[in-house]
């Protein structure tokens, strides 16, 4: 059975830094691509980040670049995002996502059930 677990979200005030992390388990992790998807209430899910399988491609959502950065363990099975500079319009549901082939939309085969970050202006 494939889960994704996602932790380190939060609240933070605006300016401030949070680091999401997902555990992958029960899939072959270095096969799959992995990214962090969003969603704000009454919004459509945003594909935020996403890395290829051997982390030498990344595409971020222009609302991310210069401030989140998307990494992989594939030791460890893991997928962070570091999130900087943070502002009240990144509140969402953080979602962990893999899927065997790169996606440029907020579609995968895998999801995990997402960790809340709250930012305080």
């Amino acid at each position: 059975q494939v889960r994704l677990l996602e932790s380190g979200g939060g609240l933070v005030q605006a300016g401030g830094s949070l680091r999401l992390s997902c555990t992958a388990s029960g899939l072959t992790f270095s096969t799959f691509a992995v990214g962090w998807v969003r969603q704000i209430p009454g919004n459509e899910r945003e594909l935020v980040a996403v890395m290829s399988r051997s982390g030498a491609i990344t595409h971020y959502a222009e609302s991310a670049k210069g401030r989140f950065t998307i990494s992989r363990d594939n030791v460890s099975n893991r997928v962070y995002l570091q999130m900087n500079n943070l502002e009240p319009e990144d509140t969402a549901l953080y979602y962990c996502a893999a899927d065997p082939i790169l996606p440029t939309l907020p579609r995968f085969q895998y999801w995990g059930q997402g960790t809340r970050v709250t930012v305080s202006s």
